[in-house]
């Protein structure tokens, strides 16, 4: 899941920083500053806290639903300090990673109504994995996020019991296996593919 951690003080989710590899009460990434400026992460995006959220489900398909969701919501925040310190060129890739969280995110929000599954809210802030003061280091986070994000939507597609639960996260999947390529070439890091995303195969 992402590595952003909720944190009351920060900003609301999904809004950049002022200054300064995500989610709300139960999601995760690595402790630093909140605000754009030089000491805040997102875990492979924000990162979220292990403090267990009352609301998530017992059912493991359930589960794994409410944590991609808690996930995407950290995600949505941790793109808003990447855009804050990314360089002008990779604008368009930060708008479109940023479009398809948000829409998989309303999808996901839509399933887990459909079957009667809670879904957890955003966090009021988050917690990020990294410090994030340049171009370089928002590209990783990025990294990290869309690291994290396979790694839930793997769990979604392994715990599901419903087709309509894997047509949803197969593609989400997918995006976020390629958004991660994509940051990993904007970067020069080799491979920029991995053979099984969201494993540790």
């Amino acid at each position: 899941m992402t590595s952003v951690e909720p944190t009351p003080d920060l900003p609301a989710p999904g809004t950049p920083p002022t200054s300064t590899s995500a989610s709300p009460v139960p999601p995760s990434p690595t402790p630093t500053t909140a605000a754009p400026s030089s000491s805040t992460p997102a875990t492979t995006t924000p990162e979220a806290s292990h403090t267990p959220d009352p609301s998530r489900p017992d059912d493991p398909a359930q589960a794994a639903l409410f944590d991609a969701i808690a996930n995407e919501n950290a995600v949505i925040f941790g793109y808003g300090i990447v855009s804050a310190h990314s360089s002008p060129e990779v604008n368009a890739l930060v708008a479109e990673a940023l479009l398809t969280h948000r829409t998989r995110r309303e999808e996901a929000l839509a399933l887990a109504a459909g079957q009667d599954s809670p879904a957890p809210l955003p966090a009021v802030g988050y917690q990020l994995p990294m410090a994030v003061d340049t171009p370089t280091d928002a590209a990783e986070l990025a990294v990290r996020m869309e690291q994290d994000s396979a790694a839930a939507w793997r769990a979604v597609l392994e715990q599901a019991t419903a087709e309509q639960t894997r047509r949803l996260a197969v593609p989400a999947l997918t995006d976020s296996a390629v958004l991660a390529a994509r940051w990993r070439a904007r970067l020069d890091r080799t491979p920029v593919t991995v053979a099984f995303p969201g494993g540790n195969e």
